[in-house]
This record gives C-alpha cells, structure tokens and sequence, in this order.
C-alpha cells in the first residue's frame, strides 16, 4: 500500500509527464496560476482553471502550520517551607495567653506553642524544649530561616525564629504569645525541622 506522500507524488509527476509530453493540451487562461511543487523538478505554475480530470489528480496545497498559541496561563502557588508555615501558625496566637505545660490552641507554654505551630504546618516535633534542642538538624544563628527553633537559657526556653531578628515565643506566666528580638535572651543553640 502506497503512502500518502507516495501517492501525492505520483499524482504530481503524470501531471508533470502529461504536460511535458503535451498529452494534455490546455487553453489560454487568465493570469492566475496556481504553483504546486513537483519533486525533482520544482514549482510548476499551473492555470487556475484546469479541467476535471487534471485538478483530481493534484493533491489539495498542504494547510497553513497554525500560529503559535500560547500555553495556557498556569497557576502556580508560592512555595512556603514548613518552618514558614509553622512561624505563621505561631504568629496567629499572638495574644493568647501563657499557661504551663499548654499545647494550644487556646493557650501555650514555650515548647507546646512550638510544638502546635509545627502540628499546623504538617509536622510533629517533640514535646518539651529540651527534646526540641535535641531534635532536627542544628543551623548556626546566622543562617536563621523562619521557623527554626531557637533555643535560649541552655535549652530551657524555646522561640520559633519568624525573620527580621525577631522570634514568637510564650514566655512567662502573665505574658501573652508575643514577637521579640532574638538577642534579647541569652541563645543556646538553633534547630531546623
């Protein structure tokens, strides 16, 4: 079986042939012309009222390629790491009261605010803040991102690092979840999650 290029081929070469051999006779026409392509021999200008049994034997012009569209606008959300997430969730509970050994949501001690932060951003961390020292994978202070855990009073204490020099912490009985400078406590170490 004849491919379609094959066949488009042949076609065009007995056109070719026939007005070659002058087997085809046409009469005198107006100006148009309509090009076709023969292989090996190139563009042929051929009458644009050529009769029936001719115009079979020429295969339509190949379609025009389409323009190019554009692809269709895609959305694409931000990326937002964990610790980000987490520095958030903390943030959220600015206000809420201190209350030892409180996990939230309503009231929170130092680790349990981190621990419920994490919990929020789709990761369990530990407990206490001397666990939370331990954990993960220590980062010097000066590659801080948000939501590192920083430590203070050698493991005593423990913040959500949320950018600017600044961490959320619950820090004492009679004090709200609130934002304050990193350097305002002595820093043990800092852990990233």
């Amino acid at each position: 079986m004849a491919s379609h290029k094959s066949t488009r081929n042949i076609r065009r070469a007995v056109v070719a042939g026939a007005l070659a051999l002058g087997s085809l006779t046409l009469s005198a026409a107006p100006a148009m012309a309509a090009p076709i392509n023969i292989p090996g021999i190139g563009d042929v200008e051929l009458p644009a009222n050529l009769p029936p049994e001719v115009t079979n034997l020429i295969p339509p012009a190949p379609a025009a390629p389409a323009a190019p569209q554009a692809a269709p606008a895609q959305f694409t959300a931000p990326y937002t790491s964990v610790g980000q997430r987490a520095a958030d969730a903390a943030q959220s509970k600015l206000g809420a009261p201190y209350v030892y050994g409180a996990a939230g949501p309503n009231s929170f001690d130092c680790s349990g605010l981190v621990q419920w932060a994490y919990k929020q951003a789709g990761l369990n961390v530990p407990r206490t803040s001397y666990e939370q020292a331990g954990a993960g994978r220590a980062v010097s202070i000066a590659e801080l991102l948000p939501g590192d855990v920083v430590s203070f009073y050698g493991g005593s204490h423990t913040g959500l690092y949320i950018g600017g020099g600044n961490i959320v912490h619950a820090s004492t009985s009679g004090q709200p979840v609130k934002i304050a400078p990193l350097n305002s406590m002595p820093v043990d170490g800092a852990r990233r999650f």
